[in-house]
């Protein structure tokens, strides 16, 4: 861009800072003859620094030596490991306080937070319970065993078991992690019905994800270990999701109704049963009692047999008579003399026997 003022430059004879280099500003060439004069102190130093001989080149060396030896001292945090390298090569965990190892290019150090617990979203991003949560659907829509879809966001938390093995072995840890949860979950949800998942199967869901993400992560020498999957949601889509209550609440009052008729049989089949019970225990009072009574019949019948056989004239004389009076105890009777009443006519008076037995049964 051409200037109007070629003579005074583009700001006016004055510095880029405002001021003229003729007043109390920058002074190029005051300035170049300082910067000359302190490059010059610095050879002269130098020069007569090494024109003292060899001595000094040795005290130089050994000047150095002692600074590269000491900065081989390092410091590990309580929270942290180091993994100490040489040539690139693992050799040791260093442990927290004060360690030292060969200075580089020898020994390298590399510190890993070991106790720390890091935390990976997946299905969504931000915090959880916040006005600034974002649902991110190509990670929570997952299909089901029974071909629906569950809208599933979770939090996988970690920490760093083996630092060896997290610093050589995984390149992006969190990037790992959350990839490799995010395909267990799809696997477990892929195995199971929608309404299992969403409703007592959360529990089951979540502690199988866990299981084979660890397995995942093992297998592939991660040094990390998974301390808790944590399911932050687990619902219908949201297209959906109204008509998905309406089911589960019809459902509940299906187990509602279900309870209360097992509660129903629970008390009426109990006491059925003690009444069929009494019932039994009457039946076999009452055979009991029948066959005692048939019993007792049986020996009276055979004693009065045994008695019949040894004096059956006798015995047939007061069983007679034994029945005899037991058919005319209640009866009205007329008893006549035979050897008195010889030719005389008998006469009963039947009518008012008649009306004498009636009035008797009345």
């Amino acid at each position: 861009m051409p200037w109007d003022n070629k003579n005074d430059g583009p700001w006016n004879n004055n510095n880029p800072w405002g001021n003229n280099d003729n007043n109390n500003g920058w002074k190029g060439k005051k300035n170049s003859d300082d910067l000359d004069k302190v490059l010059e102190n610095l050879k002269n130093k130098f020069s007569s620094f090494f024109s003292k001989g060899p001595k000094s080149f040795i005290l130089a060396f050994l000047v150095l030596i002692f600074f590269w030896i000491v900065s081989g001292f390092y410091t590990i945090s309580p929270e942290e490991q180091g993994v100490v390298l040489r040539f690139g090569k693992y050799t040791s965990i260093s442990s927290p306080g004060l360690n030292y190892h060969i200075p580089s290019p020898v020994e390298k150090v590399i510190k890993v937070p070991v106790t720390v617990t890091r935390s990976v979203e997946v299905g969504f991003r931000g915090q959880t319970g916040g006005n600034n949560v974002r649902n991110v659907d190509e990670e929570s829509l997952m299909l089901t065993g029974d071909e629906n879809i569950v809208d599933i966001n979770f939090v996988v938390q970690w920490f760093v078991s083996d630092a060896a093995k997290y610093v050589f072995n995984i390149r992006d840890p969190e990037k790992n992690v959350k990839d490799s949860a995010e395909s267990v979950m799809r696997e477990v949800i892929g195995k199971t019905n929608i309404d299992f998942a969403l409703a007592e199967g959360r529990d089951q869901v979540r502690q199988e994800a866990q299981e084979s993400l660890q397995k995942i992560l093992d297998n592939n020498e991660s040094g990390i270990t998974v301390s808790s999957l944590l399911l932050q949601k687990s619902d219908p889509p949201p297209a959906v999701i109204d008509d998905f209550k309406d089911v589960q609440r019809a459902r509940a009052d299906q187990e509602r109704l279900i309870n209360e008729a097992q509660a129903y049989a629970n008390r009426i089949v109990p006491e059925a049963k003690g009444e069929a019970s009494k019932v039994r225990e009457s039946a076999e009072a009452y055979k009991q009692e029948v066959i005692a009574v048939a019993d007792g019949a049986s020996q009276r019948f055979l004693s009065v047999y045994k008695e019949y056989k040894e004096a059956k004239e006798v015995t047939r004389r007061r069983i007679y008579l034994e029945t005899m009076e037991k058919v005319m105890q209640n009866m009205n009777k007329v008893i006549i003399d035979s050897n008195n009443g010889s030719g005389v006519l008998p006469y009963l008076p039947l009518p008012e026997l008649k009306k004498s037995n009636s009035s008797q049964n009345n």
